[in-house]
């Protein structure tokens, strides 16, 4: 008897994966624990074994397709034993000529191969369906699919404001892409709003472009981050402060490491594990900002697990410090390269990327003194860290001196706190810093 192989599911927040490769095809055996493909979720990417042993009866979703965690990607069974396959259809409604028959088994999965054909192009039905529910024509969508077909997050990406009907009628009679937001009551997309947006793209057609056009399809961390980013900016009511901290304590203290006796363990220590020491121990003075803001609720934590935001191949990766405010400066900067090494190497865990209470984003080594990180929601704040610079401090007797500083950045959602109350924990966080030797013996 048949039976499905499911999307493991990755964590709490990872709600879907996309398959990055198939290790079978149709007709190949399998044994439990068999891995039939490699998957990426928006944090890391996993393998993913067969639950069951047989022979691989369909696949369910191609390669570059994006498949709900929990739900059948594969079917396996005896060899030969017949499934109900529907056939791909591509643009026109038409079934192409190689796409496998349809079996009249309703006791069985509905499950798709992929096109073979190398050239084939087209929609799948979900996303024709949507597409028609919004009014949006799929001729002029971008596809990302396999095989160049357009799928339903292809449609979604391109979705607006809710469109009036006679605004929804002309756009798929015509061809036409609504504008995200429309000049109807809430952003609703009027009839009129389409001719606007043809006499746009009428106008921008006709240039031409010069030179190699490459085509980037946006997918797997890139296009999750890109979602996340825009949900941020548009679901959050955002404030960033900006300060410098004396930073003498940090540079004496990093040259002391840098020098000690190599038994130590010490020579390895960063100015970023400095900040992200004195930064653990200042959210517990001020617990408001170790939290999630979720619309009706906002939820306070005991446990400081640090974000820290790195550059890894595929992408921006938040690994997490937890338990950080009781971890001493060394453990910190062991289990930051250790995680560091892990997101580099594509290697890091789902539970190693998720459940932080607050992000730090370090971009000092760019030489940028001051930028405006963007929350990494539902968190309530997070703090840009820039390169430190020489800043003209005047003394009590009116002598001026040049003393260095870091740059730092406190972004912050307004709805869950206040900007005075950001002041006043960017401040402390100052004070920490610039007494980062003391904070150490506490």
């Amino acid at each position: 008897m048949a039976q499905q192989v499911v999307m493991p599911k990755q964590g709490n927040t990872v709600e879907s994966c996309i398959i990055v490769e198939w290790n079978v095809k149709v007709g190949d055996k399998v044994s439990i624990g068999d891995v039939i493909c490699s998957a990426e979720t928006d944090k890391s990417t996993i393998d993913v074994e067969s639950t069951v042993e047989g022979t691989i009866l369909a696949l369910l979703f191609a390669e570059g397709d994006e498949a709900p965690v929990m739900e059948a990607i594969a079917v396996v069974g005896e060899k030969g034993e017949k499934v109900e396959v529907k056939a791909p259809t591509v643009s026109d409604g038409k079934t192409p000529p190689d796409a496998p028959a349809v079996q009249e088994e309703k006791a069985a999965p509905v499950v798709s191969e992929p096109i073979p054909n190398q050239t084939a192009v087209g929609s799948s039905p979900r996303a024709r369906n949507l597409a028609t529910s919004l009014g949006i024509p799929v001729s002029n969508l971008s596809a990302t699919g396999p095989k160049g077909r357009v799928i339903e997050r292809d449609v979604l990406s391109a979705s607006s404001q809710p469109l009036s009907p006679a605004a929804k009628e002309a756009a798929l009679k015509e061809g036409i892409l609504a504008p995200k937001v429309g000049s109807g009551i809430g952003g609703r997309v009027l009839a009129s709003d389409l001719a606007k947006t043809e006499a746009v793209a009428s106008t921008s057609s006709s240039a031409v472009v010069e030179g190699t056009v490459t085509t980037i399809p946006v997918k797997g961390v890139r296009k999750v981050t890109a979602r996340r980013m825009m949900e941020s900016i548009h679901g959050t009511c955002q404030l960033t402060l900006h300060a410098f901290a004396d930073a003498s304590a940090l540079k004496r203290l990093r040259a002391g490491f840098k020098a000690s006796n190599p038994s130590l363990g010490l020579s390895d220590v960063t100015l970023n594990d400095l900040v992200l020491f004195a930064a653990s121990r200042t959210l517990t003075q001020f617990p408001a900002f170790n939290a999630h803001f979720l619309g009706d609720k906002i939820l306070q934590f005991s446990s400081v697990h640090l974000g820290m935001a790195t550059d890894a191949p595929r992408g921006l990766l938040v690994p997490v410090i937890r338990d950080s405010q009781s971890l001493s400066l060394k453990a910190i900067s062991v289990e930051v390269k250790r995680l560091v090494a892990k997101c580099k190497a594509g290697s890091a865990t789902v539970e190693e990327l998720s459940g932080s209470t607050f992000t730090v984003s370090n971009v000092g080594s760019f030489g940028i003194e001051a930028f405006t990180p963007v929350l990494n929601v539902p968190e309530v704040a997070i703090l840009g860290v820039g390169t430190i610079v020489l800043k003209p401090v005047e003394a009590k007797d009116g002598t001026v001196s040049f003393v260095p500083h870091i740059g730092l950045s406190l972004t912050m959602d307004h709805q869950a706190v206040d900007g005075a109350d950001a002041a006043r924990f960017l401040k402390a966080l100052m004070e920490n810093i610039a007494s980062i030797d003391l904070l150490l013996a506490l």
